[in-house]
């Protein structure tokens, strides 16, 4: 079993099946993970890696489950992007790749398997053997991290004025002389029915 078919195997653990997206997930982290220097990211390198992803689908679980960044630990940052990419970062080294797919990829792998009917099944299938290059799109980038984005207990709690509840490392904003939480400034995603 290859080191890709065993990360997948672990990924399908955790996400429930086998996609064409949790293929593109591996394959994205196994090669941000080589482009910072991260070799062992569930062991002695766990505490120098964090991801910020740009999905909220399938491959996001892969990214998870290859890399070990979790919310949880506050290692994976999500980016409500909507995009297809992630980026690695190196906490040791400040290296960060962001790994874009490429959109022509899913083109591409009808030419891969032309005999397989089913385009998502053809993109799964293409994307376990399509050379980086083709799947991909990599950049070296900067991120700023605030001390307070790192893993690690809470750097400061404060309460809304508002609401009263608690709000953690830095993401109250002042109003009016007020300390307040996004919620009670810009409106939440839900809202209390009396």
């Amino acid at each position: 079993m290859t080191e890709c078919e065993m990360l997948l195997d672990e990924s399908v653990k955790v996400h429930g099946h086998l996609c064409a997206g949790q293929v593109l997930g591996v394959r994205m982290s196994m090669l941000g993970l080589r482009q910072i220097d991260i070799f062992d990211p569930k062991g002695k390198d766990k505490k120098n890696v964090m991801v910020f992803v740009e999905m909220d689908r399938c491959a996001t679980d892969a990214v998870q489950s290859v890399t070990g960044c979790s919310l949880g630990r506050r290692t994976m940052k999500f980016m409500d992007y909507g995009k297809m990419a992630a980026t690695f970062v190196n906490l040791a080294t400040n290296q960060a790749v962001r790994i874009f797919a490429r959109d022509e990829s899913r083109a591409l792998a009808k030419d891969y398997f032309p005999e397989i009917g089913n385009k998502y099944q053809a993109q799964l299938e293409a994307y376990k053997i399509m050379n980086d290059e083709e799947l991909f799109s990599i950049t070296q980038v900067r991120v700023h991290l605030r001390p307070e984005d790192m893993p690690g207990r809470p750097m400061r709690q404060v309460v809304c004025a508002l609401c009263g509840e608690q709000v953690q490392d830095g993401r109250e904003q002042r109003r009016d002389g007020m300390t307040l939480c996004r919620p009670c400034v810009d409106g939440g995603y839900c809202e209390t029915i009396f």
